[in-house]
């Protein structure tokens, strides 16, 4: 590990800092929807972001304890709506700047590494900047960091006492055990017992590794009043066929067969009233990177291989695999022809009118426990 880390502060040197200004830069761009007077975005009331209140946010690149340095710079996004008693103040696209203000690598007796990051800027999808005051730690509060390492440690220590016991029991046999009224057995735990004290002596912690997608959770350290958004603001444009009506009934987020949360089903009905014959193979899921999502084969694929013909309806579900639930994504028909899309529908808005209780499930599946930490390394000792 060691040797990784000195190849790569040499390769860092010897590159500058050309390459890391295009890693660390970002930007927040500017939302077409949103360039018209303030009067059509706002109601003109306005709505209280209070201190310790807590918004959810994805990253957008790799901050890691063993390389990101305190002063660096990064990006978040705001992936859900922000909303009040009175509506939404701080919409879906809002991007975060943060600064990486301590970091620490992971030491011995467990201790793991850690990373606090502080948030000082908002910059909302109609260009408005927000000052803001957020913070986000990794680390434990001393009490439960030290309880924790107890407690993994007495767990190595335990384990290596039933192991001694055992490795006694075996050597030396039941009747040994017996004759020396157990003292064999004691003595094979107290030494499985020091063998289980040296593992945890020289048991490194883990490092700090979050990931682009990889939801945050960031505490608001003082109040700020917010305007509240009109609901047709925020609504995402659409492109529509004529006689093609196509309705998003549900959106529900699930696992695929690898335990992972990154697949969308869809429920849709389909009435074909136009001159276009289109196929289950046309339909994709774009998201705002333009990337390309076809159908999964895990789902319901009787959509995928039929073909909705002029005068035809189709009522049935639909799954793809994303990179992350919490994007922003369109369903699009695909004209095979031009090959662009002949119809683009937008999921945030047809989320707005999904069911509280399937809303529930998917805000629960989205809130996976993610503990930001690497996998163990085993050459790492």
């Amino acid at each position: 590990m060691r040797m990784r880390l000195a190849i790569f502060t040499i390769c860092a040197m010897l590159l500058g800092n050309a390459v890391f200004a295009d890693i660390f830069q970002g930007h927040a761009e500017y939302d077409d929807r949103f360039a018209r007077p303030q009067e059509e975005l706002f109601t003109g009331k306005t709505e209280r972001l209070d201190k310790n209140d807590v918004i959810h946010m994805t990253v957008s690149q790799v901050l890691d304890g063993t390389f990101s340095l305190e002063g660096d710079e990064f990006f978040a996004e705001i992936t859900s709506d922000v909303i009040g008693d009175k509506g939404v103040i701080l919409p879906k696209g809002t991007i975060a700047h943060g600064t990486i203000t301590e970091s620490g690598e992971a030491k011995r007796l467990g201790r793991n590494g850690y990373l606090n990051l502080s948030f000082d800027k908002l910059t909302t999808p109609d260009g408005r900047e927000i000052d803001i005051e957020g913070k986000m730690s990794t680390k434990l509060h001393p009490i439960k960091e030290a309880g924790k390492i107890v407690a993994t440690d007495l767990g190595y220590t335990a384990a290596g006492g039933v192991i001694g016991g055992l490795f006694a029991l075996q050597a030396l046999g039941p009747a040994a055990a017996v004759a020396s009224h157990g003292y064999t057995l004691a003595g094979g735990a107290a030494i499985g017992g020091t063998i289980g004290l040296g593992m945890s002596l020289v048991r490194k912690g883990k490092n700090v590794l979050i990931s682009p997608g990889d939801e945050i959770k960031v505490k608001i350290l003082s109040s700020v009043d917010l305007p509240v958004y009109k609901e047709e603001a925020l609504k995402q444009e659409e492109l529509l066929y004529p006689g093609l009506d196509i309705r998003i009934a549900n959106i529900l987020y699930e696992k695929d067969p690898f335990g992972e949360v990154n697949t969308i089903t869809l429920s849709l009905s389909i009435k074909n009233m136009s001159d276009k014959t289109i196929s289950g193979m046309d339909l994709a899921l774009m998201n705002d990177y333009n990337n390309i999502f076809n159908p999964s084969i895990f789902g319901d694929t009787r959509l995928v291989f039929s073909q909705i013909k002029p005068g035809d309806r189709f009522a049935g579900k639909i799954s793809f695999s994303v990179n992350s639930v919490k994007g922003t994504y369109w369903l699009t028909v695909n004209d095979r022809r031009k090959n662009k899309p002949l119809v683009k529908i937008s999921l945030d808005n047809a989320y707005k009118h999904v069911a509280k209780d399937v809303k529930k499930h998917n805000e629960k599946i989205k809130k996976t426990k993610k503990n930001y930490y690497k996998e163990d390394d085993p050459f790492d000792i």
